[in-house]
């Protein structure tokens, strides 16, 4: 893999989500679904102001892009930027409901998987090749999936939902490339909030009325939402998926030892036994990405 501006922007997004644990965790005592509708409506509210003003000339300079488009390019920006949204959100809630009810362990599993079910789902849904190696790791993804299930049934279930939904956004985004990264974030957002805005007298919880909510809220927001986005979706502009991939691990491996020596998340047998079989796979399935690079490396 090239180090440019991509690389960087892919490197820096994924080591920031792999610190977001703490600053969720301390809002451990408030339901998810509320924490969701507040980073959302928040996200989207800075986002538009950011736009309006200081981006609008870019603005206009995207809307003149989309009215010369035909007719199925048009549908097709709408569709992925729509279905976008929707898998983001789903992946938000999903992640911040695992990681302050379930455990950290089974968040930091989704995403170690996420790059191998990425790849098996390009392989359906683009016809991407996989490799004899590649179809061995995740031979041993599936076993260590299994072994999991036996020890911590619920995490696997939330591990690979999670690993699914961003799964099928990275790709999805992936094709969504015609315009500015930063205003794409900014509609799917605000579709999201218009879909979440009818649900929020009815499923929110009491107001929060601490202000330590609405600080973490803010950090969340800025640091743990519009920042990563906007960076992981500028990396996808430059790089393959299988470049982003790789540099998708340091997001678990750093919930990893936050759930361990941090927070002292209790590791049974059953995880240890998976997390190996997922690192070694992790191994086998990049192996002909790192040979390429060391061949570059070497001339």
């Amino acid at each position: 893999m090239q180090i440019n501006k991509y690389y960087l922007s892919a490197l820096s997004a994924f080591t920031i989500w792999g610190f977001f644990s703490l600053a969720l965790k301390p809002l451990h005592d408030y339901p998810s679904l509320d924490i969701l509708f507040y980073r959302v409506f928040l996200a989207t509210a800075l986002l538009l102001l950011i736009n309006v003003s200081f981006r609008y000339d870019v603005v206009k300079e995207n809307v003149k892009v989309f009215r010369s488009l035909s007719q199925k390019d048009k549908r097709k920006f709408l569709t992925l930027t729509v279905v976008g949204g929707f898998l983001l959100v789903l992946n938000w809630y999903l992640f911040m409901f695992a990681l302050n009810h379930v455990s950290l362990n089974s968040a930091s599993f989704a995403y170690l998987i996420c790059p191998i079910i990425t790849t098996i789902l390009a392989f359906f849904i683009l016809k991407e090749k996989l490799s004899f190696w590649q179809w061995f790791s995740v031979v041993l993804c599936l076993i260590s999936c299994t072994i999991l299930s036996y020890g911590d049934l619920t995490g696997l279930i939330y591990s690979l939902i999670i690993a699914v939904t961003f799964a099928l956004y990275l790709i999805s985004q992936r094709k969504n490339n015609l315009f500015d990264k930063f205003i794409v974030l900014s509609i799917q957002m605000t579709i999201a909030s218009v879909v979440l805005a009818p649900f929020f007298p009815l499923y929110s919880g009491t107001t929060p009325n601490e202000s330590i909510f609405y600080i973490l809220m803010i950090v969340i927001v800025v640091l743990f939402t519009i920042i990563p986005l906007f960076l992981n979706l500028y990396a996808l502009k430059g790089m393959n998926s299988s470049a982003v991939g790789i540099l998708m691990y340091t997001n678990p491996l750093i919930n990893f030892l936050l759930g361990i020596f941090y927070f002292h998340e209790k590791m049974t047998t059953a995880h240890i036994i998976s997390f190996s079989l997922i690192l070694i796979s992790i191994v086998i399935f990049n192996e002909r990405i790192l040979f390429k690079r060391k061949m570059v490396d070497e001339r």
